[in-house]
């Protein structure tokens, strides 16, 4: 039987733009996009978990992190079930902020592409579903 996922993801906002990761069901045939980040492991807390996976992902550090919120996410992907418990965090890095925002990186353990998109222009799905929602006042301030 599948086990129900707990994750730590973060939303980078900069200048109206979100990175996120850019994904593909093959099965479906929908692109989308995805907050970065991971499992959270035995004896870390949801914080911890972010920040080490934005440091294995990307290499990045995060100077702060606020929690918007926590999401109930059960889904189907490649025709497989998955049910997530996601906690889903604001944050900031200067590491992220001398990245172009026409720059592409590359998620180091897996090859994924990460890319900065107009909030304003998205043409996918974001992924957890009402993660974006989450994002509020952060996505209203113009930095």
């Amino acid at each position: 039987m599948p086990a129900i996922r707990n994750l730590a993801v973060g939303l980078p906002v900069r200048g109206g733009h979100l990175l996120v990761l850019d994904g593909t069901d093959f099965i479906k045939g929908e692109s989308f996009h995805r907050a970065i980040g991971g499992g959270i492991e035995f004896g870390e807390t949801a914080e911890q978990a972010l920040r080490r996976e934005f440091v294995e992902e990307l290499a990045v550090s995060l100077q702060s992190v606020r929690l918007l919120g926590v999401l109930e996410n059960i889904f189907e992907y490649e025709g497989q079930p998955g049910h997530e418990i996601v906690h889903v965090f604001s944050v900031d890095s200067t590491d992220l902020d001398a990245v172009p925002l026409d720059a592409e990186l590359h998620v180091l353990d897996e090859g994924s592409p990460v890319r900065w998109r107009a909030i304003s222009s998205l043409d996918r799905p974001v992924y957890p579903s009402g993660a974006l929602g989450l994002l509020g006042s952060v996505v209203a301030s113009p930095d």
